[in-house]
């Protein structure tokens, strides 16, 4: 009877290795291709937008390589500190296992903010018109990186009987939201219309408005959609909130705080 009930729904079997690697016997996963991807596709973009600002390609090779090297060491860090820090003070070695897995993209986050405001300081750039433009690529790489998370089965969501309901058989057979589905849906909705904002000019009036609404639609979208996911770890079950949306709560301060200090800027310059 439960098998005829499952049918009813999306049934999930990706394995999350595409192929192994024949005399080195080492996978090739879904979830590094699409990180890839995502690299790929925003460096892609933001090619066409440094060369209207009369930027150098080569500028945007040195940032790339620090954006890529502050996500990947925040989202460690950020896996670290804020979901099993005790296992890790106890197994330091293990830090460095990122094959292993374990990477939060709140850590990831604060690692661009800290590589944007170190290259920024480097070449004399003001840290918001390049938070800028890295903002309009964020949603494009985090929707490949959640459909990533899509291909390893994980970040999986909480039961439901929706007929979009996922089975992810590698997990078990209940069917489940797909959460991870969600958050990359909206991360392609969020990048079009932060694209769309930026050709017609709109709130290009003071360094920071895109940042700004980046950070206060994706981590409001984020606590929303935790709601729908199945908890990673077994102390957040003692939360009233679980740890991605504490953490989505700063960034989202961050953004309304910004808006706020470019609405009073023009604001006093309208009244002068």
């Amino acid at each position: 009877m439960k098998s005829n009930l499952l049918l009813n729904y999306i049934t999930w079997t990706v394995d999350k290795d595409l192929f192994t690697i024949p005399v080195l016997d080492h996978p090739i996963r879904w979830y590094g291709l699409f990180w890839l991807f995502g690299i790929l596709l925003a460096y892609k973009v933001l090619v066409s937008m440094f060369r209207k600002d009369g930027k150098p390609i080569e500028f945007l090779d040195q940032l790339t390589i620090y954006i890529i090297t502050g996500t990947i060491i925040g989202a460690r860090l950020g896996h670290v500190l804020f979901y099993d820090p005790s296992y890790y003070i106890a197994n330091p070695l293990k830090i460095i296992t990122l094959w292993e897995g374990g990477l939060a993209s709140h850590g990831g986050g604060i690692g661009i903010l800290i590589a944007i405001y170190l290259f920024g300081r480097k070449h004399q750039l003001p840290f918001l018109w390049l938070a800028d433009r890295i903002a309009l690529v964020i949603p494009l790489a985090g929707a490949c990186i959640r459909l990533g998370n899509l291909m390893n089965s994980e970040m999986i969501g909480t039961p439901t009987h929706l007929p979009w309901a996922f089975v992810f058989t590698h997990v078990d057979h209940i069917p489940r939201h797909p959460a991870q589905l969600y958050e990359a849906l909206f991360c392609m909705l969020l990048f079009l219309i932060l694209n769309r904002l930026w050709m017609k000019s709109i709130f290009r009036n003071a360094h920071g408005n895109y940042f700004a609404l980046l950070l206060i639609l994706l981590f409001s979208f984020r606590f929303l959609d935790e709601f729908l996911k199945i908890n990673q770890e077994h102390f957040e079950e003692s939360l009233f909130i679980n740890m991605g949306q504490l953490l989505s709560i700063p960034f989202i301060v961050i953004g309304g705080i910004v808006l706020f200090l470019n609405y009073s800027k023009k604001l006093k310059v309208h009244l002068h």
